[in-house]
């Protein structure tokens, strides 16, 4: 789908960096969502940066998920050119294991 996340990367200060199949781009920052429910546990440095996509969404293993249609509301766009390229998570939307567990080299504080 053309909302489809196709790429992500975790940045400091719980926030993602991502690429939509339309071509956009941009930052989310997740941190108004780390006080409730199931987001709590993205508090952790270590599992933010787990970050992938299962099925176009970016997700991370635990079932945490940001819906598609809150990510592009929020999304804050920026040029091609002026988003961090190097390290992203790519998925197949189609595959259900994609990006689980994959290695990210990014700082989050």
């Amino acid at each position: 789908m053309h909302w489809d996340v196709t790429k992500v990367l975790p940045l400091p200060d719980y926030r993602l960096c991502v690429e939509i199949a339309d071509g956009r781009r941009g930052f989310f920052d997740v941190k108004p969502y780390l006080a409730f429910g199931i987001f709590r546990e993205l508090r952790d440095p270590d599992y933010f940066r787990q970050v992938g996509i299962v099925f176009g969404a970016v997700t991370w293993p635990r079932h945490q998920d940001i819906a598609p249609e809150t990510l592009l509301e929020e999304l804050e766009p920026v040029q091609a050119d002026a988003a961090p390229s190097s390290g992203p998570v790519e998925g197949d939307p189609t595959d259900r294991s994609s990006n689980q567990g994959g290695s990210l080299h990014a700082s989050v504080s």
